[in-house]
């Protein structure tokens, strides 16, 4: 009985960082490899389209690659990453004093005009209904970063809430309310008029 050769199997994150910690510098390559796109992509969306995205998205690496050693390994890597991407993000933000309106909250964390939810469609049914990719992404630069933050982590970066509320150091309902927010948030500047 002959057994056929198995496809080789990708090192996960965690066996990339032992083989770099362990002086193999193309497993911190590998690692690199792995998530250049994803972060860029992340950071060109948390940005708005800046043109200083991909400046953001090396200075995440660089400051992964400093901090390596002092990684936490019982810890998951991806939200790591995702979180130091997302502080490179609001540091170029704050030091660029973008601060969207979208961006103020009250003390009970609604934003000037938030109304109760409504019974118009969810945002998945507006993008059934043939809106552009450029559409979308549009209206998402027009959100507060901390929204687009989420929107990007959970549709397009797949990230779990709670992989979420580990990548922005929040609780786990405050990701969940800030998601529902945005969303609607989303939702309304979608909206046919």
């Amino acid at each position: 009985m002959s057994v056929l050769p198995t496809a080789k199997t990708q090192p996960t994150d965690e066996q990339l960082i032992e083989r770099y910690l362990q002086g193999d510098e193309p497993a911190l390559e590998a690692l690199i490899s792995r998530y250049l796109k994803p972060i860029y992509g992340f950071v060109h969306r948390c940005l708005a389209g800046s043109p200083e995205a991909a400046d953001i998205a090396q200075e995440t690496f660089i400051k992964a690659w400093r901090s390596l050693r002092r990684f936490d390994q019982t810890k998951k890597f991806k939200p790591w990453l995702y979180r130091i991407a997302r502080n490179a993000s609001l540091d170029h933000l704050k030091k660029n004093k973008i601060i969207p309106f979208a961006a103020l909250e009250d003390d009970h964390g609604m934003q000037p005009g938030e109304t109760i939810p409504d019974d118009r469609p969810l945002p998945d049914e507006i993008f059934e209904d043939s809106l552009s990719a450029q559409a979308v992404g549009s209206a998402l630069g027009e959100l507060a970063h901390e929204q687009r933050a989420v929107l990007v982590l959970r549709a397009e970066s797949g990230l779990t809430f709670e992989e979420m509320s580990e990548t922005l150091n929040e609780p786990l309902n405050t990701v969940k309310s800030r998601y529902r927010r945005a969303l609607q948030a989303l939702k309304k500047k979608l909206k046919p008029e």
